[in-house]
């Protein structure tokens, strides 16, 4: 069978990678890919982007199944268009993809059909998100509406931040948000306490199937501090996501969430991402949801992940999840991201990266910003790589990929010590 993957980050190579291991895939290709995707003799890179023109690839090679990766791709209705033409892909509806694509559409869904979250308030207009600021106090939560590729969240500890980022938001474009319908909007919500997990699961339109679970690492810095940016590590499982969390996750937000979009006539298919806050009590609210895998999660639960992708994606798109059976390995997986200097704002490209290790069964490093010209592979984006490992606990894993991160150099590289700190304090 051949398989097509829409992307280019890492979530994209590590979807890639372990499609192409299944037997029953015979050739994978990833549209655009990367340096690391072209690097790998068993994939092939497709420097296609257009929406129909990606159709008409997947016709043309006759692909058995297509996966989209980022959510941009997603919001402009790739879904639509290949099932409007009989092909068989995995992902939301450009309806369904609303709840990433809008932060007020997603807050209002949640409101509307009883799913706990912070207490939220949308404006439009800058003057009146200040007073609510200057009212409310910090900390508190600031949001773009649209898309900002993880960015567009501003966790606000002083009042002052808050009222920096409601200007970048609804005055300027630093954050670099594709407003919806052309108009800016900002949505401000109450700060939660607690930790933070991520629970992705999958849908067939009916059945739903957890995946692992996993934490991101989003601030830049070590002890969670800097800026907020689209993650800068991840592991597998989450210990904060017990027997009981989870229980109440697909209780009270999952079953919810799908059941609240048939109710509002959209069926909702593909990977939904739920971002969680866990309190000391065990209680849960959702932070966000997003409609796709998350990036870096993908990387560690796919290397935990035993069972065929392949199989269990098309069962999803054939609507025959309950069919699934998932098995994992029981191992540690984690994933730390090197990153561009100058990202998250203003990463800078071009640097020749050099020490890369040989891949294992074990040890991964999964590509997102990189290109290779004329055989050097150079930095291209803002996370350039995720190294990513296997490890009987969390600390075996932690050394085996950080022992790996000091011997990989570019100028700038900047990455954070301390991914996976929470699990072995636990």
């Amino acid at each position: 069978m051949r398989v097509l993957v829409i992307g280019s980050g890492g979530r994209e190579h590590a979807l890639a990678w372990k499609l192409r291991r299944s037997p029953k895939v015979s050739k994978v290709f990833v549209a655009p890919g990367n340096g690391g995707t072209a690097r790998d003799s068993t994939l092939t890179n497709v420097n296609i982007t257009d929406i129909h023109a990606l159709a008409d690839f997947a016709q043309t090679e006759k692909a058995a199944l297509t996966v989209v990766g980022p959510e941009a791709a997603l919001c402009a209705g790739v879904v639509d268009e290949f099932r409007s033409r009989g092909l068989r892909i995995v992902g939301p509806t450009k309806a369904a993809a609303q709840l990433e694509g809008s932060k007020a559409f997603a807050k209002d869904f949640m409101q509307r059909h009883g799913i706990p979250t912070a207490r939220h308030t949308t404006f439009y207009d800058a003057e009146q998100a200040h007073a609510h600021v200057a009212q409310r106090g910090a900390p508190i939560v600031v949001k773009a509406d649209g898309l900002a590729a993880g960015k567009g969240v501003v966790v606000a500890m002083v009042a002052a931040e808050a009222h920096a980022a409601i200007d970048a938001i609804l005055l300027g474009k630093q954050l670099g948000v594709q407003h919806n319908a052309g108009r800016a909007c900002v949505v401000i919500e109450d700060f939660l306490h607690g930790e933070e997990a991520s629970f992705i699961v999958l849908c067939d339109g009916k059945n739903v199937l957890p995946l692992a679970s996993s934490q991101d690492h989003k601030r830049l810095l070590d002890g969670d501090t800097g800026p907020n940016t689209g993650g800068m590590g991840a592991y597998s499982p989450a210990p904060v996501v017990t027997p009981n969390v989870h229980a109440r996750v697909m209780h009270e937000i999952i079953t919810p969430a799908i059941t609240g979009m048939a109710r509002d006539g959209i069926a909702y298919t593909g990977f939904l991402y739920a971002g969680l806050m866990i309190d000391p009590q065990g209680q849960v609210k959702t932070l966000e949801f997003n409609v796709r895998m998350g990036d870096p999660e993908t990387q560690p639960i796919l290397m935990r992940l035993k069972s065929d992708l392949f199989e269990i994606l098309m069962h999803t798109a054939d609507g025959t999840l309950d069919k699934v059976d998932l098995q994992w390995d029981r191992r540690v997986a984690l994933g730390v991201v090197m990153a561009a200097s100058g990202y998250p704002m203003s990463p800078r490209k071009g640097h020749v990266i050099n020490g890369l290790p040989a891949d294992t069964d074990d040890t991964m490093v999964f590509h997102a910003g990189t290109v290779l010209r004329d055989g050097r592979l150079t930095t291209s984006g803002g996370r350039v790589l995720c190294v990513t490992a296997l490890g009987d606990s969390v600390k075996t894993a932690q050394h085996t990929v950080y022992e790996a991160v000091a011997g990989i150099l570019f100028n700038g590289a900047q990455f954070r010590r301390d991914i996976g700190s929470r699990a072995v304090k636990r």
